[in-house]
């Protein structure tokens, strides 16, 4: 029997996307060539012999490279290393395009190499006059040839400096917007990096507005990253108040909001009450991270900067030459336009002013510009009681003028119309001074309203503004119960303006006895404010020196007075 030795070579298995290296991967051994003796069939043998020419020029068909038989083919040892390396390669594909993706999604921190205005954060230009930013060439060109870009000061912060209220964001200070502003959700981008870092956040809450500034979404913009939780303009609360139980009803109210704070803090940056507490827990929780002032607009974070920069100088030489170049402050809401790198600490990390968050349900995305610093209180708050209390009056007489029946308007801002309420109820209204309060009877509040808009009852100011003024738009109807006639049933606070506290009896009436067996009931009321402000229901703040009186401190477990944050005045 003839025998015909046959050359075959075995090539290495192949993997799919070979392609791909990846040293995890172990290599391939590359298999020589080999030579397999085989004997043929007497038919085959006969048929070659007759067609030598033919089997000579005809090609072997292809084979691919990883199938054969006999010798040649794969042992399942082989096949258990092909299909573990396929697996393996689709593993890494599958990772690295997870990688490629969340790199793609990631924010980009604002660059802080772009010059900015040192007072409101706004890139340098010298194209257009009107915008934030702007700076004469020559000044420009001056300071950028020195390389002192970083001290300049753009034409808008200098006239905002000097008392001038010029506002840069649209759809806030009853401007639509233009070629000149700056979109608040512009402004929401540029913080949109915070739940990619690591970083300490400072984050600041108006007492007057406590609800309306809170940034109740906050953990949006700050992800899980640490809180310290700082109450700004608490030497405006009314005088007598006990701080304890101010600070007992931020906690309590902050708890509930679910969020990571380490800690509270009462201050003023008038006063510098609390400052140095908020400095020192910076210190001790900073820990090489960049720390960042986070609040709503208007909220007082430059002013907060500047006083939290005063006291950090006198034992911090960088916190003092930091000073030099600080926010600009002003009444306007979006002054800071842009994060303001301040190179306040000596061991490491940046301080970094942010733009405030620009909420459309307060009350100031409604008012004119010229009307906002009437918006904001700038003495101690005193309550200004409804029905007004009179000594020379007799107590008999005194309880006969109830509300029932009655509205009142906080300026051209709110009103309240008093459906059903006890005859001794009180309502009392905390805000700015400036806001006049009227009672008229309920069946012609609506004629008295379109007849002195603009004029008794401002803001808006002027008829003028008064003409182009929605009015009140939106009512809510509140249905407020009460179970101690003792203490007040809950405040109605305005987003952006101040609250309304409501107590079921008067306490102040000596000899009252009509309801005084009456322990719990229902009041109705009926609250109208400009469409996109928002109304809430809340449990009474302790303010006054009533206040430490009737305010209970809630009994605590001690799991839940391990997790509960300390507050520091």
């Amino acid at each position: 029997m003839a025998l015909k030795t046959l050359s075959t070579f075995l090539s290495p298995l192949t993997l799919p996307h070979s392609s791909i290296f990846n040293p995890r991967i172990p290599n391939s051994s590359y298999t020589k060539p080999t030579i397999i003796l085989c004997r043929l069939p007497q038919s085959q043998q006969t048929h070659n012999n007759k067609t030598p020419l033919a089997a000579e020029n005809q090609l072997p068909e292809p084979r691919p490279a990883t199938v054969g038989t006999g010798a040649a083919a794969p042992t399942p040892g082989d096949r258990f290393l092909e299909h573990h390396r396929s697996v393996e390669v689709a593993k890494l594909i599958v990772k690295e395009n997870k990688k490629n993706k969340k790199k793609k999604e990631k924010p980009l921190k604002v660059s802080t190499a772009v010059a900015c205005c040192y007072g409101c954060g706004a890139p340098l230009q010298t194209s257009e006059k009107d915008a934030p930013g702007y700076v004469d060439s020559e000044t420009y060109a001056l300071k950028k040839k020195h390389h002192q870009l970083r001290s300049v000061l753009c034409g808008r912060c200098k006239l905002l400096s000097h008392g001038h209220m010029i506002t840069a964001v649209g759809g806030n200070g009853g401007y639509s917007g233009g070629k000149q502003f700056v979109m608040a959700e512009q402004l929401r981008e540029k913080l949109a990096h915070l739940r990619y870092e690591k970083a300490l956040i400072v984050k600041l809450v108006d007492i007057v507005d406590f609800n309306g500034s809170f940034l109740a979404r906050v953990r949006d913009l700050v992800g899980a990253n640490p809180i310290i939780l700082v109450v700004t303009k608490v030497d405006l609360l009314p005088k007598g108040t006990d701080f304890n139980c101010v600070g007992d009803w931020v906690v309590e109210a902050t708890t509930k909001k679910n969020l990571n704070v380490l800690s509270v803090h009462l201050t003023s940056s008038k006063s510098l009450v609390g400052i140095t507490g908020v400095a020192s827990e910076i210190q001790k929780e900073k820990k090489g991270r960049d720390v960042y002032i986070l609040g709503s607009a208007n909220v007082g974070k430059s002013a907060f900067i500047t006083a939290l920069l005063k006291l950090m100088a006198q034992k911090d030489p960088v916190a003092a030459a930091a000073q030099r170049y600080k926010p600009i402050q002003s009444a306007v809401p979006g002054t800071t336009l842009g994060p303001i790198q301040i190179n306040a600490f000596l061991g490491g990390g940046k301080l970094y002013d942010t733009p405030g968050v620009h909420l459309h349900h307060r009350q100031a995305a409604v008012v004119h510009s010229e009307d906002l610093p009437a918006l904001a209180p700038q003495s101690r708050l005193r309550g200004q009681p409804f029905p007004v209390p009179s000594e020379n009056v007799a107590a008999s007489k005194y309880r006969s003028s109830d509300l029932n029946g009655c509205s009142l308007f906080w300026g051209g801002l709110v009103r309240i119309d008093v459906l059903k309420v006890l005859p001794e109820t009180r309502l009392t209204f905390y805000g700015p001074k400036s806001l006049k309060i009227y009672m008229v009877p309920t069946d012609k509040a609506d004629e008295f309203y379109q007849k002195e808009v603009g004029v008794l009852l401002t803001p808006p100011t002027g008829k003028e503004k008064a003409d182009d003024w929605q009015g009140l738009e939106t009512v809510r109807q509140l249905q407020i119960k009460f179970e101690n006639v003792e203490r007040p049933a809950c405040d109605v606070a305005i987003s952006g303006l101040g609250w309304i506290s409501v107590e079921p009896m008067n306490r102040l009436v000596k000899g009252s006895e009509s309801n005084s067996e009456q322990a719990a009931g229902e009041l109705h009321l009926a609250v109208h404010v400009p469409k996109p402000v928002e109304i809430f229901v809340r449990p009474p703040m302790p303010v006054g020196k009533s206040g430490a009186q009737w305010y209970q401190y809630r009994e605590l477990t001690e799991k839940e007075d391990e997790v509960r944050p300390k507050w520091y005045f």
